[in-house]
């Protein structure tokens, strides 16, 4: 049977701990890595439906993007996730920034490929945290076409744009809070830089600049890695079964 070492040692080959930036905190944060695993659950986010959902499922993995435990801990109680896992015997792998970061597969590049987008180039920096993605769209779109182009391929319900009567052919993305990303994306020749968290301020720069803006939201622009790691998982490790949780969600309603 595979153990947790197992699949961290793979995850070395796409995602290797030390190319996370300085600030993360990523890696196995709770259990063992000589636990044997035969079920895992792979989420953006681990949460309190989560733990209960891997629970149920006899899981003894839960492998997620965003960190269980980001800073120091100085105290635990009984409603903290992390106590939960410890509690129903589940141990939590975290891969964060150095999956944000890689090229081999890495969140951008997932999204890219949902995206349908080609020739895709990357910049990434972990030392300056920079990390985005340039790609070019099939054929040109208008703002508003590209715009309800990515609501349907993220399964958005609402999203932010701006209209600047720009026709959209090359397009950069960075998933999650990448509104600082505007100034290199524009530098980059970008039409419009899709990511899932940006400022006023930035939004109001990227005017300026005459690059257009899309915020579908933190989670959509990067749950889409979830699928795919699942299946490439699943492929490398036969025995054990990967399944993407289906609790994880933004909690996001829109009126």
């Amino acid at each position: 049977m595979n153990t947790i070492k197992d699949i961290l040692n793979y995850s070395e080959t796409f995602a290797p701990l030390n190319s996370a930036m300085e600030f993360d905190n990523v890696g196995l944060l709770v259990g063992d890595e000589n636990t044997s695993v035969s079920k895992v659950i792979v989420c953006l986010d681990i949460t309190k439906q989560v733990v209960n959902e891997a629970a149920k499922k006899n899981a003894q993995l839960i492998i997620s993007h965003h960190p269980v435990i980001f800073n120091g801990i100085k105290h635990i109680s009984q409603n903290d996730i992390p106590y939960l896992l410890i509690k129903n015997n589940l141990s939590a792998l975290c891969l964060h920034t150095n999956l944000d970061l890689s090229t081999k597969f890495g969140v951008n590049t997932c999204l890219a490929n949902t995206l349908e987008l080609k020739n895709i180039e990357y910049f990434m920096d972990k030392d300056k945290e920079i990390c985005l993605a340039l790609g070019e769209l099939k054929s040109p779109l208008s703002e508003f076409d590209f715009a309800s182009f990515v609501k349907q391929k993220l399964n958005c319900k609402g999203l932010r744009y701006t209209e600047l009567n720009n026709i959209v052919s090359k397009v950069a993305l960075s998933s999650g809070a990448g509104g600082s990303e505007i100034y290199l994306a524009k530098s980059k020749g970008a039409d419009i830089i899709v990511t899932g968290e940006i400022k006023h301020n930035q939004i109001l720069d990227a005017n300026n600049m005459n690059l257009s803006v899309i915020d579908a939201g933190h989670f959509k622009t990067e749950n889409v890695v979830v699928l795919p790691l699942v299946k490439m998982l699943s492929e490398n490790f036969p025995e054990t079964v990967f399944e993407a949780s289906n609790t994880c969600t933004d909690l996001i309603n829109y009126l």
